[in-house]
């Protein structure tokens, strides 16, 4: 006789039994199915940026200029949160928009323009064909990872092409110092004469967590070198624990030289050095490097404690401050606060970023102008790694939270 207990317990016994086998059937597939059958959790902010800025076709539009434009910083940035998302369809739209239509449709021998748009006749075109070296490098760790992670070489190899590009193209070597990114290919090396002596720099093109890693897969590259060089520029240039958005490089000898406030940009730190923080804040514990540039950078802490706010503008060498930082600067220090263990601050920031980027996709709101596509990305950076939805091993490779909860082993 079967009672309603043995039943219950039948039934439970038969959905055991389903999950085992499911189980068994996952790792008999082929490598490349079990890929596919990973999931990954839902990421709501993901789908609200793509939502606002993502369009169709892969491009990441900014409404914010009468250019209505795109730039290679926006999509290396996406391309970057749709690979946290494990959002495979958006990535590659991400990546052929930007090879089309930055690249010339030609990777292999161009490295993406900077400024996509709208001209003064009305054409869609590619505006400035410059280089950010900042966003290549964003490009390169994406496909990287992507790569390494979705199992697909074409990727890998695009990350590769990349990297050669940008060291033969984008990285110059300073008197006294060594091997340094410059922002772009071009315009940034200033001569005296016929020979270089002044090179402008941006502190918040650099983030150390893809340098590590490309120093692990391109042993031959200056990757380790720009990494340490990267410490030593932002810990030379952390005048009263701030960094300008720009800073520059002078020689003052054949085998010498040093950093010196940039003399066309000036000592402001603002909306390009807010990312200097963030970085220093994603950085993995055990990197050597985290320590000594997170003591460089007191500054804001200091700062944003005393006023309740960050700061929007700094000027660097005095110390002094001025403004309220929008929402996107108070998102873009939730790691760093994390890092140097001010829970208070953390918490604090965090509702202001909850409670202003709420304000700013009310229907109402969205129907005057788009949401910030800047404080949006800062976001999308920090609260994806304040979630734990990624995060940056020792040597720099990418965990995300769905790979963990994928059914296999991801090859290294």
């Amino acid at each position: 006789m079967i009672t309603p207990a043995t039943a219950g317990q039948t039934r439970a016994r038969r959905s055991r039994l389903i999950g085992v086998l499911a189980l068994l059937l996952t790792w008999l597939l082929p490598t490349s199915a079990r890929a596919e059958s990973c999931s990954a959790p839902t990421w709501p902010l993901w789908q609200t940026f793509a939502e606002h800025f993502v369009q169709p076709d892969g491009r990441v539009l900014d409404a914010s200029t009468p250019q209505k434009h795109s730039s290679s910083e926006g999509q290396s940035y996406a391309m970057f949160f749709a690979l946290v998302a494990n959002d495979r369809a958006a990535f590659d739209k991400l990546w052929r928009w930007s090879q089309d239509n930055l690249a010339q449709g030609d990777i292999k021998n161009n490295l993406p323009g900077w400024f996509w748009g709208l001209d003064e006749q009305g054409a869609w075109r590619l505006l400035d064909s410059n280089s950010a070296s900042d966003a290549d490098l964003w490009f390169a760790y994406a496909l990287l990872e992507a790569g390494r992670l979705w199992q697909r070489d074409d990727y890998t190899q695009a990350a590769r092409q990349l990297l050669h590009n940008i060291a033969t193209q984008e990285v110059a070597d300073l008197p006294g110092l060594g091997k340094m990114l410059m922002p772009g290919k071009v315009g940034f090396i200033k001569p005296n004469l016929d020979k270089p002596d002044h090179w402008q720099l941006n502190p918040s093109y650099l983030p150390i967590p893809l340098l590590r890693r490309f120093a692990e897969i391109d042993r031959q590259g200056p990757w380790a070198e720009i990494a340490n060089n990267t410490a030593t520029l932002i810990k030379a240039v952390s005048y009263k624990g701030f960094v300008a958005d720009w800073v520059s490089y002078r020689s003052t000898g054949s085998k010498s030289g040093e950093f010196i406030v940039d003399p066309v940009k000036g000592e402001l730190g603002s909306y390009d050095a807010i990312r200097t923080y963030l970085w220093a804040g994603v950085m993995p514990k055990r990197d050597s490097l985290r320590k000594p540039l997170l003591d460089s950078l007191d500054g804001m802490r200091r700062a944003t404690a005393a006023d309740g706010v960050p700061p929007e503008k700094v000027q660097v060498l005095s110390g002094e401050y001025s403004g309220a930082g929008p929402f996107g600067f108070s998102a873009a220090l939730l790691p760093y606060f994390k890092a140097l263990g001010n829970t208070a601050l953390q918490q604090q920031q965090a509702l202001r970023v909850e409670q202003l980027m709420a304000q700013s996709l009310t229907p109402e709101a969205v129907k005057l102008a788009q949401p910030p596509y800047y404080f949006f990305v800062l976001s999308l950076f920090s609260l994806g790694y304040m979630d734990n939805r990624y995060h940056f091993l020792d040597h720099g490779k990418l965990q995300p939270m769905w790979e963990k909860q994928c059914q296999r082993a991801v090859t290294p």
